[in-house]
């Protein structure tokens, strides 16, 4: 990512991570993922699997080791090209954690007693509330910062975390000089917030304990169909996107994330047709979506010489770039240089 001789000219540089703790959901494809894929033209991007914030939540060593590496290569089949995008794993590029150490230090303990997630993380997991837990918005920071990141791609429930990332580097910045960028939200317009397949109040999550209640995106495409055919809908029996029709809203922006409809077009499509075949038609649109992806994971996961060299060379090229800012942090601060 060389800078071009005007200014004006360059690609904003957006970041973005997802972390490795086990099944990837559809949410987190069409909540993120996909949009993932389309910023990869208009932006410098640089995506990251968050390993080191998996850690908050204790983790059995093997599986992993095995969901970081199957969610690297599901990454890639979705469609993250290392050709055009810097793609690494968190943990593999050391100036994450020590510009985290660095931005707990200019974060007030106040601000992160009131972070939502560290409330509800400590409520689902009381016995262990450990410091990295509290301290994850830091890390969150430091992640974005040290790229100098633009535009952050977050949904509703990272907000959050967004706007206190933007308070360090603000505060940063007003005691040593412009340091880091203030990075904005970037924030698709449709299919921001997939719910839950059995109580669409919630948004979809991988934790809930109901397996029916969201897609995996290596389900197998008879599970898929199944689940979609017992998502809660309502008494009804029409197929409009309305207040207070919380199930048919969420499957309504599913199939028009996976086809490209309207939601216009979907009413007319389904007009004076029932849910069943409605729900049919969503979780056949959704097995064709994936087809591809899934062969391409698989195709991935036979090729770990191939794997290993884009998570090496993407932590290579994200480490070049992130030096540079945390020397930068460091000079500002007074840390003694080292001559390198």
């Amino acid at each position: 990512m060389t800078e071009p001789a005007n200014m004006e000219d360059r690609k904003k540089v957006i970041f973005s991570a997802i972390q490795p703790s086990g099944t990837i959901t559809l949410g987190n494809y069409l909540g993120a993922l996909k949009n993932w894929i389309n910023l990869q033209d208009e932006f410098d991007c640089i995506y990251a699997l968050a390993d080191l914030h998996t850690i908050t939540v204790r983790q059995d060593p093997a599986s992993f080791r095995r969901n970081t590496l199957e969610a690297y290569a599901l990454l890639l089949a979705c469609g993250i090209d290392p050709k055009k995008s810097i793609f690494f794993v968190q943990s593999h590029v050391p100036t994450h954690a020590q510009m985290a150490w660095i931005l707990d230090c200019y974060t007030q303990f106040g601000e992160l007693q009131r972070m939502t997630q560290f409330k509800d993380k400590s409520a689902k997991h009381p016995e262990n509330v450990n410091a990295g837990l509290f301290t994850y918005p830091p890390l969150m920071a430091a992640d974005i910062l040290l790229y100098q990141a633009d535009l952050v791609p977050v949904g509703i429930d990272q907000k959050q975390h967004l706007e206190l990332t933007r308070t360090i580097a603000e505060r940063f910045n007003g005691i040593y000089g412009q340091t880091f960028t203030v990075p904005d939200a970037y924030i698709p317009k449709q299919g921001a917030k997939i719910m839950s397949l059995q109580d669409p109040t919630k948004k979809m999550s991988k934790s809930d304990e109901n397996t029916n209640a969201y897609i995996a995106m290596l389900d197998k495409p008879e599970d898929i169909m199944r689940k979609f055919k017992r998502a809660v809908t309502d008494s009804e029996a029409c197929v409009r996107y309305a207040e207070g029709k919380d199930g048919v809203n969420n499957l309504m922006s599913i199939y028009s994330c996976v086809t490209g409809k309207t939601y216009e077009q979907i009413e007319n499509e389904f007009a004076g047709k029932g849910y069943g075949e409605f729900k049919a038609a969503v979780g056949e649109a959704v097995v064709e979506h994936l087809r591809p992806i899934r062969e391409r994971f698989d195709d991935y996961m036979k090729n770990r010489d191939y794997l290993e060299q884009c998570w090496t060379e993407g932590a290579e090229k994200a480490y070049s770039i992130s030096i540079r800012t945390l020397r930068k942090a460091m000079k500002k601060i007074g840390f003694l240089p080292m001559k390198r």
